[in-house]
Order: structure tokens, then C-alpha cells, then sequence
């Protein structure tokens, strides 16, 4: 399907008709070669919260259809030859390398992007590149820590990482859940006490000596109950190209008052990732999440000095659900065979990644402390 020429020129400058581009820093669409900016739809209360609605989980399950839509009528789609990721780019962005596993794509490739779930809201990057890529270099900077000694080795090469060039900003996909659960448990709850226990030793003249102590015990009765709970907005990630471990360190939760309703403006100049794990099975996740919880509650129900939980069944009702998209700034390479991501949450700029050891400069390293170990103990037998 070939976008209308209207929707091509959404985005074209109203000065030089060059495509624009979101620009973290001013909030704003902004040409990259004569400056002028745009500002994105306004948002008004009543449309925010016709946005941030949740939506009938079970509903959608039944019938699959529900706000069927494409990310833009300009957006175009990327399959990843290496890791299989679809990617969704507008202009002026365009494909270059997989923001997930550095392969190279080919736009030629390129495809209108298939009609998916629409996200309802996101969080517009609001750190830019160049802070983006202060903080890169400030994670990259070798510092004398010993908890990171790893620092000490890294490849020369990695330098590269810090250039403009190598940072990517991509929205990835994310499902929100909300539940209201009851759980019905059976369990244990200890209560402690003190016996005094008598025993001997021996004094510092040899004599056997009787003593007491207090030591503590423990009673054990049968527990059970119920512990009901509302969940609002777990965050579970909706893509597979990044662990949900990292995911989870670096963006742990979504504040509702920073999401802004869904427009393509805000992926202008951007890539962006269509949900690869399906709401039923993000939901599967959120219930672990919730279980944790849960549990913890439980043991707060038991009460007592120590608990033992049996079993636990919970019922789930109410359950809701939105898509929205977050910002990344990411970089990825390849050293050694294998790849490895560094990540910057363009809300906050939190870094987090992977940094690979260079062997040679291990080698150089315990080759220098061994001719120093040696050195010194011939200076010591001389």
C-alpha cells in the first residue's frame, strides 16, 4: 500500500519541504537542515483520558480485532535477516543497521508496515543525542573502581560506540497490565520461644563447668486465608530482540503522567518495534510479576516470627490492558563473534550494556604483574 501524497507531506517542512524530524530537545518536529520546528498535536485532558482507557483484556482475546490500525501511513517495515526482528522506521529515518544485532539491512527490502495492534500512548524521547552520547561516553570513560575492573580491558574499538552515528533511537513495545486478584492460601506460621538449655565447658584451669543459655524454638500452626489485591499498570516488555532482565533494570515502571497519546509525529526521524509477544502471553508475564507480590502478602497475612507458604491459587478479574512504546537510544556491535547491545533510556538516561573483555590486553596484564611478582621476590632473595 503506498501512502497518499497528504500523509508524505505530514511531515515535510513548511520552509524547504525537507522531511523533519522529532527533536527531543525542543518537544518539537524540526527540520535538520533549515531549523524550522513544528509543535506535535496538543493534547487536551479529555483526549488523554480517552487515551490512557484501558482496554477489556478477555474482549480483545475473543475477538482480536480490537484497534486493528498501522503505526503511520508512512511507515515502512524491516524484516532483520540476523535476529528476525520487524522494525518500523519513518521518515526521515531509514534502515541501515538492526538496532538489536547490528546486521546490515537492506531498504530495498523495506515493506508498507502490516496493520497491528495501534499503541495508545508513549513517552516521547526526551533526552537527545547529544546527551545520549555524553552519557555513552561517560559509561565507556575508564575509571579506577575496583567493583569494575573490567573497564581495564575493553577494546580499543569500542571508542567507535561513542560517534553519532552509532546511536539509534527506537520506540520499543510494551504492554500495560491492570487485574484485581483474590488469593486463597494454606501455609504455616511459626512463633518462637526460648528453652534454657543447660551444657558444660571447660574454664581457662582446666575444670568442667555447667552453663546455661537461652536457645530460641520455634512453633509451627496450620494458616490459611484470603489476600486480595489491585494491580495497575505492570509493565511487561512486548518484544523478544532484548532479555526482559535488562528490560526490567531499565525501565522497571511506567509513570501514567509522562505518556502522551499516540501520534506518529513522535516517530519521526525514529525507528520503532511491533510487539512480538502477543497480550495473552504478556499477560502469562505480568502474572508472575504479580505473584511476587502476592506471595509477599501472603507471608504479611500469615503473620508471626517465620512463615511457610504451601499453596496459593489466585482468581483474576477486571483485567486490562494498554500497548504503549518507550523511548531507547541503542547501540550495538559485534566483537569476537558475538553481540552485544548498549542501551539508554531516553527518558532518564540511565545506561545499561554489555562491555566484552579485549584478551590480549588480559594477557598483557598478567604477562606485566608476573615479571613485577618476580622481580620483586629476586630483589627480596638478593
Amino acid at each position: 500500500m503506498e501512502p497518499t501524497t497528504s500523509s508524505v507531506n505530514q511531515y515535510q517542512c513548511p520552509g524547504c519541504k525537507a522531511d523533519m524530524a522529532f527533536d527531543p530537545d525542543l518537544g518539537q518536529l524540526k527540520c535538520p537542515y533549515c531549523g524550522q520546528s513544528k509543535a506535535t498535536p496538543e493534547v487536551t485532558a479529555t483526549k488523554l483520558r480517552s487515551t490512557l482507557q484501558e482496554h477489556d483484556l478477555a474482549a480483545f482475546i475473543h475477538t482480536n480485532r480490537t484497534q486493528i490500525a498501522q503505526l503511520a501511513t508512512t511507515a515502512q517495515a524491516v524484516n532483520c535477516p540476523g535476529c528476525r526482528a520487524t522494525i518500523t522506521f519513518e521518515p526521515p529515518d531509514v534502515a541501515g543497521k538492526c538496532p538489536f544485532c547490528a546486521t546490515s539491512i537492506v531498504t530495498q527490502e523495506s515493506h508498507p508496515a502490516d496493520p497491528t495492534l495501534a499503541p495508545s500512548a508513549l513517552i516521547p524521547f526526551t533526552v537527545g543525542r547529544k546527551v545520549a552520547l555524553k552519557n555513552l561516553r561517560d559509561w565507556l570513560a575508564f575509571r579506577w573502581d575496583w567493583k569494575d575492573l573490567k573497564a581495564l580491558f575493553l577494546p580499543g574499538k569500542l571508542k567507535q560506540l561513542a560517534q553519532s552515528k552509532a546511536l539509534v533511537g527506537v520506540y520499543l513495545p510494551f504492554w500495560t497490565y491492570d487485574a484485581q486478584t483474590a488469593s486463597h492460601y494454606r501455609g504455616q506460621r511459626g512463633e518462637h520461644y526460648y528453652e534454657t538449655e543447660t551444657y558444660t565447658t571447660t574454664n581457662s584451669d582446666g575444670e568442667r563447668e555447667t552453663e546455661t543459655r537461652q536457645v530460641q524454638r520455634t512453633r509451627w500452626y496450620s494458616a490459611s486465608g484470603r489476600v486480595s489485591r489491585f494491580f495497575d499498570d505492570v509493565l511487561v516488555p512486548a518484544t523478544r530482540a532484548i532479555s526482559d532482565k535488562k528490560l526490567r533494570q531499565l525501565w522497571p515502571t511506567v509513570q501514567v503522567s509522562n505518556l502522551k497519546p499516540y501520534s506518529a509525529e513522535y516517530l519521526a526521524g525514529f525507528q520503532a518495534q511491533r510487539y512480538e509477544i502477543p497480550v495473552k502471553e504478556g499477560f502469562e508475564q505480568a502474572k508472575s510479576i504479580m505473584a511476587a507480590t502476592i506471595h509477599s502478602d501472603v507471608r504479611s497475612d500469615i503473620g508471626g516470627d517465620e512463615q511457610r507458604v504451601h499453596s496459593v491459587s489466585t482468581d483474576y478479574s477486571q483485567e486490562t490492558f494498554k500497548h504503549i512504546l518507550l523511548p531507547l537510544w541503542m547501540a550495538t556491535y559485534r566483537y569476537g563473534g558475538k553481540t552485544y547491545q548498549v542501551m539508554i533510556n531516553a527518558q532518564t538516561g540511565k545506561v545499561m550494556g554489555e562491555r566484552p573483555v579485549a584478551v590480549w590486553k588480559v594477557v598483557l596484564a598478567v604477562a606485566i604483574a608476573t615479571i613485577i611478582l618476580v622481580t620483586i621476590i629476586l630483589l627480596a632473595g638478593g
